[in-house]
């Protein structure tokens, strides 16, 4: 509990010191931004001021420098605009667009956007006005908090999907371990009933008590089986999916409540698929079970198999309380379940038996509260 705690604690500061460092690099980024527009302005006021002493170039001694200062722009776009609004200079503009009176608007309104036009005057009168955009420099440096956030983000959304894989697997470990040591708890008191059935049968015990046992020692067999290739990779063999469903359909229809009507719609020629018949036979036992849950231990339970031409369907149908469309993924999720005791291990356990062993698809096909839901499996056929 204390590591637990610790663990949250140093999380919460990560994420805090994180967001500070972030937040910082952020506002640096801006005052710079703002230092560097200021740069600008001072450098194009400069430009103006230098223009005005050309205009008196007659009494300036200080002609060259007065051109260098001119001269000296080589990145800040720039329009000068004469009294009576025609074009006087500009500067770093394509000089074919500039020809262009509309082109030149345009660029005279982003400019007003970007900067305030600075007046040149002369004897205090306006007779030039400079207009000026964002240098290709301060264009870039503005969008690069932008460009950092998303950095930020893309590198947030890496470590968040690592460590959710790296959870997964921790728990898809965890499942396998246990899936495979309860198939070795079961195997050793099953080895034992093996053994006293072959007991009870030389005591010449009634053939009827030891068949029924023998049934249920199979049973467990079965499931030990599933437990142990939990975690590991499955065989699968070609089978004919039309006969293991209705194997499995007779012994869940045998021990089930009479008060289900079992009812199950199957072509009489064989369907071939790539099946591993236990871990099919689990799943159509945990979707029949779950549709029996469903229906309180009363209702209509239809199986109906369904070819394609490269494909087959199994539906599994009831008439239970059903599933609202906003919960049709999140049945499948490990630990969802709408019963009070129950694990919510079933219907997620049998997505992953189909999709990721079969290469399959199962999913509520469709489902209407109060009326039932009908499950789908969909697995490719051996053409």
């Amino acid at each position: 509990m204390i590591f637990s705690k610790n663990r949250n604690l140093i999380r919460w500061i990560i994420i805090v010191a994180s967001f500070a460092i972030i937040s910082l690099i952020l506002w640096n980024t801006y005052i710079f931004f703002q230092n560097f527009k200021a740069e600008e302005r001072t450098k194009m006021e400069n430009w103006s001021f230098a223009e005005t002493e050309l205009v008196k170039s007659d009494t300036n001694t200080n002609l060259d420098l007065t051109l260098q200062i001119l001269s000296s722009n080589t990145t800040t776009p720039m329009l000068v605009i004469n009294k009576d609004g025609s074009l006087g200079t500009y500067n770093n503009i394509d000089d074919k667009k500039v020809k262009d009176s509309l082109y030149v608007s345009k660029l005279i309104e982003q400019f007003k956007k970007e900067n305030t036009p600075i007046e040149i005057r002369y004897q205090n009168e306006v007779y030039q006005t400079l207009y000026y955009g964002n240098s290709p420099l301060l264009n870039k440096l503005k969008y690069y908090p932008l460009a950092l956030l998303l950095i930020i983000v893309l590198f947030g959304a890496v470590v968040y999907f690592f460590y959710r894989s790296s959870k997964i697997a921790t728990q898809n470990k965890l499942w396998s371990g246990m899936a495979k040591e309860t198939a070795h708890q079961i195997g050793t008191p099953l080895s034992s009933l093996i053994g006293w059935t072959e007991i009870l049968r030389n005591e010449n015990v009634n053939k009827e008590y030891i068949s029924e046992i023998e049934k249920d020692i199979s049973r467990l067999q079965t499931i030990t089986d599933r437990f142990s290739k939990i975690g590991s990779v499955p065989t699968l063999d070609s089978a004919d999916i039309v006969k293991e469903t209705i194997d499995s359909y007779d012994y869940l229809k045998a021990r089930s409540s009479k008060l289900i009507d079992f009812k199950i719609s199957a072509p009489k020629e064989k369907i071939e698929v790539k099946l591993n018949k236990q871990l099919y036979s689990w799943t159509i036992e945990n979707l029949v079970k779950n549709a029996i849950d469903a229906m309180k231990g009363k209702g209509a339970l239809k199986i109906e198999i369904l070819p394609f031409e490269k494909h087959v369907n199994i539906n599994i149908s009831d008439t239970g309380k059903g599933i609202s469309k906003p919960h049709f993924k999140k049945v499948f999720e490990p630990g969802y379940t709408s019963k009070k005791r129950g694990w919510g291990l079933g219907l997620s356990l049998a997505k992953r038996i189909i999709e990721d062993y079969h290469n399959g698809k199962l999913k509520v096909n469709q489902s209407e509260i109060g009326k039932g839901t009908t499950m789908q499996i969909a697995l490719r056929r051996i053409i």
